[in-house]
């Protein structure tokens, strides 16, 4: 009786035994299993310097790069047209040329006529008889671009004639009324306001301003605008819109143009 006993208490403990080791065996255990996170590594990609484009940011319409605004810089005479006001043009009413001058200045032995001759004239010859009147010269015309030799005398002195480039009437209805009698006296006397032209050109233009009138010769119309601008600039008077526009439409085509001062 107790040899069996002993033979059971023998094959409980190896059946203990081989459960044990059949346990351990298949990694069992008494604690949860706890899960070890290995660490994510984001790789960052190596760029060769070589690869790397640098994007030129597109400019806003607002915006100009330095080229542009080069491209687009404005003349002199350009800046200065826009300091001009622009307005109606005035009634001609109470119009009359002599409230302006009755005849050109004299002044330090010379008239104002001969005084512009002498300094448009490429060449001239004075009367014998005289320090100050031109009897004979040449002259490049600018309005036309034609060559006039000039003579003085009845029937040919007026081939060449003194013109107002900022018209007399013209400045009448654009400021001049509102001018002293001097103020007036020296615009029509004024140098910068005068040029020895063809005579049949300044028929032609009369007392039309930009708007209307232009030289024939396109190489002066650049001068001829901004000389006007100077004049308007100088005794205070403004402009219309259609004038500014063809003045503005010439100064655009050379953006180098000066304001004359004389």
């Amino acid at each position: 009786m107790r040899s069996r006993s002993s033979a059971n208490a023998l094959v409980g403990a190896v059946g203990t035994v081989f459960i044990l080791w059949s346990f351990f065996s298949c990694g069992g255990s008494s604690e949860p299993e706890q899960s070890i996170e290995t660490p994510v590594v984001t790789k960052t990609p190596t760029v060769e310097p070589s690869t790397i484009e640098t994007a030129t940011p597109t400019p806003s319409p607002s915006e100009s790069t330095p080229a542009e605004t080069q491209t687009s810089a404005s003349s002199p005479a350009l800046e200065a047209l826009e300091t001009i006001p622009i307005k109606g043009r005035a009634p001609k009413t109470g119009y009359d040329r002599d409230l302006f001058a009755t005849d050109w200045d004299f002044s330090f032995g010379c008239d104002t006529r001969n005084k512009i001759l002498r300094r448009d004239f490429s060449q001239f010859q004075l009367r014998e008889d005289s320090t100050c009147v031109i009897a004979t010269g040449v002259l490049q015309d600018p309005y036309t671009g034609q060559t006039i030799n000039f003579v003085r005398g009845v029937g040919t002195s007026n081939e060449v004639q003194i013109d107002h480039v900022v018209a007399v009437s013209d400045a009448w209805q654009k400021g001049a009324q509102q001018l002293s009698g001097d103020q007036r006296y020296a615009f029509y006397n004024d140098p910068l306001n005068l040029l020895a032209v063809s005579g049949s050109a300044n028929s032609q233009k009369s007392d039309s301003d930009a708007a209307s009138w232009l030289p024939s010769n396109t190489a002066f119309r650049c001068p001829y605008v901004a000389r006007q601008v100077a004049v308007k600039i100088s005794y205070g008077l403004w402009v219309t819109q259609a004038e500014h526009d063809a003045i503005y439409r010439v100064l655009q085509t050379c953006p180098d143009q000066a304001l004359p001062t004389e």
